[in-house]
């Protein structure tokens, strides 16, 4: 379903992504696990094609030069080159790391401008679907997102994904500064949403201890290069990925 073969980014002279591959099946959740400044966050730019829209404001004013390499294939085509509002026309959405939801609109605002790209059948559809994963929202429709838990805003965030019916759906960092309540229970939708919509996910995550139980497939970074990958099985016994993600 998707592919992305030697992906290569450079800010200046600094290398953020170095010749990573990675493939996502149909129905299938991809883990990628690394520190900060892994390249974790430039990865799910570079496949959302957010870092070419990155890359053309740089150039507008001047500022950093950005170099990308590598191509992407969704679904058999080559979409290296397509720009990222029609990736997500084709079914590739983002939920961006720390929710980027907007604070000073409703709940329920927030959730109808993720489907700018859909049909009022389709949006009332995909509506009540978030509103069964994430009931908690439900008594929130008409509050600022800005005034909701960090727990509940990234319910926020991965809902208004959803409301643009992903068939590749990019979790970038959802677990990041929620309490280990609220973690279970974006693992346990983001299983859900796995399992019940046949959606491919891609998660990334610096702890693989909370993510590690739902992936089918694991890749880990480091400096910007995948330097081990391996189904969950085969991640979970690693004793360096133990060491290392585990902390045993």
């Amino acid at each position: 379903m998707f592919e992305a073969f030697e992906m290569m980014v450079f800010f200046e002279n600094m290398i953020a992504l170095n010749n990573v591959s990675i493939s996502c099946g149909e129905g299938k959740i991809i883990g990628i696990f690394g520190s900060n400044s892994a390249g974790k966050s430039t990865f799910m730019h570079a496949i959302s094609g957010i870092i070419l829209d990155i890359k053309r404001k740089e150039e507008m004013r001047g500022g950093e030069r950005i170099s990308v390499y590598g191509r992407v294939f969704f679904n058999g085509k080559d979409i290296s080159q397509v720009k990222p509002h029609n990736r997500a026309k084709a079914g590739i959405v983002l939920c961006p790391e720390r929710r980027r939801i907007f604070p000073e609109s409703s709940v329920l605002e927030n959730l109808k401008i993720g489907s700018y790209l859909t049909g009022a059948r389709e949006t009332r559809k995909n509506l009540a679907y978030v509103l069964d994963l994430f009931p908690r929202l439900k008594d929130h429709l008409k509050r600022q997102g800005g005034f909701l838990s960090g727990g509940e805003q990234q319910m926020l965030a991965i809902g208004r994904a959803l409301m643009a019916s992903p068939k590749l759906l990019l979790l970038d960092e959802p677990l990041l500064g929620l309490s280990p309540a609220y973690q279970e229970i974006v693992i346990n939708g983001t299983r859900a949403i796995r399992d019940s919509k046949g959606i491919s996910i891609i998660i990334t995550e610096q702890y693989a201890r909370p993510v590690m139980p739902i992936i089918d497939q694991g890749y880990i970074l480091e400096n910007g290069s995948s330097v081990l990958s391996g189904t969950r099985e085969e991640l979970m016994d690693n004793p360096d990925v133990k060491s290392a993600y585990f902390g045993v």
